[in-house]
């Protein structure tokens, strides 16, 4: 069984987001056909959420999403993205720096702030 093939379906004459899905499909959508170079990573249960997936774009931005487990196998068909288990494979490290950078611009943005006062 390959790394994708737990979440992966058939493609073949489908397009967008399955319907009556809600908000939730709504917004997975947008937040790929607005952004480039998007992967899903599928995060495991846990005892707190169910299944989840963090969609990154290409420069590293992110969102998550609780789908559970029939979600992710709609997420990889429906939106046609590389989705991949992240217990697997870890976050890309573009997420992290990102992260890293809205970090380092919260704190700049606090010091700008502190010395206009």
């Amino acid at each position: 069984m390959g790394l994708l093939d737990r979440f992966r379906r058939g493609t073949a004459g489908r397009s967008g987001v399955s319907r009556g899905r809600g908000a939730e499909s709504r917004y997975l959508a947008e937040w790929v056909r607005t952004h480039t170079g998007v992967e899903g990573y599928v995060e495991p249960k846990t005892t707190v959420t169910d299944v989840t997936v963090v969609l990154v774009a290409a420069d590293g931005e992110w969102t998550r999403r609780i789908v559970g487990e029939r979600g992710a196998h709609r997420l990889a068909r429906d939106l046609r993205i590389p989705v991949y288990d992240v217990g697997r494979t870890g976050y890309p490290q573009r997420m992290r720096d990102y992260d890293e950078r809205r970090r380092i611009e919260r704190r700049r943005a606090l010091e700008r702030d502190l010395h206009e006062d």
